[in-house]
């Protein structure tokens, strides 16, 4: 079945980002320190403007909240989630974890969700109803369903780390065949391609993680914040799963 328009433009404008970013990385290119202490550099602000272009040209009434600029028509019924490098420290430190990361939310719903990392060299992307698909491959999370047989990706676990909860990771971590910390934009790829069971996250932003969210649950995955409930605009944790090892996951963290 052929994309949506609203897809369509989606692709377009992340490959107009990807240029971007090709063209700057690792080019010593000038970094500036925001108030919340994280960086910004000139190709975020260049990418986040070739993909509004993109995506406002197509489509002016819909929304636009971007990491890099003023938010537009947030109340809008469809409303586009950008982050034009997701993943900017290595992007500056001249790794490869960076991607960008591009959303649509109606009414309030994820509807489809493109995730780009064109240094690492991939694209995933999906539609509700279309399946996931990474570098045109349909993807699928995999079966297994016990924590022993199972590999789970972990990123930004600082609140975890000061919470009540850290003693139930390291219940969890105990009992699996693998721990690994992929990060950013990977270990989503990862989980939706059936090469890893789940991923836990705390600190992040909805930008972070609003197009994977799309491409995991449409790859047959689940997707909640670290208390079960939806992910929404509000979200700051999130425990994606191939969907068996979901309920054990939180059963164990809420112990």
């Amino acid at each position: 079945m052929a994309n949506s328009a609203r897809l369509d433009a989606a692709l377009i404008a992340a490959a107009a980002a990807a240029e971007i970013i090709r063209n700057s990385y690792r080019r010593n290119i000038k970094v500036r320190i925001k108030a919340d202490r994280s960086p910004v550099t000139e190709a975020d602000l260049a990418a986040e403007v070739a993909i509004r272009d993109v995506l406002q040209g197509r489509f002016p009434v819909d929304g636009f909240y971007g990491e890099e600029s003023a938010a537009e028509r947030m109340d809008a019924e469809s409303l586009w989630l950008v982050d034009p490098i997701d993943g900017t420290k290595s992007f500056v430190r001249e790794y490869p974890m960076f991607s960008t990361q591009i959303a649509l939310m109606q009414h309030g719903r994820l509807e489809l969700g493109v995730s780009s990392a064109p240094v690492y060299g991939e694209i995933a992307w999906a539609e509700r109803g279309q399946g996931a698909w990474l570098d045109g491959v349909r993807l699928a999370v995999s079966r297994i369903g016990y924590f022993e047989d199972a590999t789970i990706s972990t990123g930004n676990l600082k609140a975890l780390a000061g919470g009540p909860r850290w003693a139930a990771l390291g219940r969890i971590v105990t009992r699996l065949d693998r721990i690994r910390g992929f990060g950013d934009f990977l270990h989503y790829h990862l989980l939706a391609a059936g090469k890893i069971e789940a991923v836990i996250e705390s600190n992040i932003h909805i930008l972070d993680i609003a197009a994977l969210t799309v491409i995991v649950e449409e790859a047959g995955g689940r997707v909640t914040d670290l208390e079960g409930a939806s992910i929404s605009l509000a979200s700051s944790s999130i425990l994606a799963s191939n969907g068996m090892l979901h309920e054990p996951i939180l059963e164990e963290l809420r112990r």
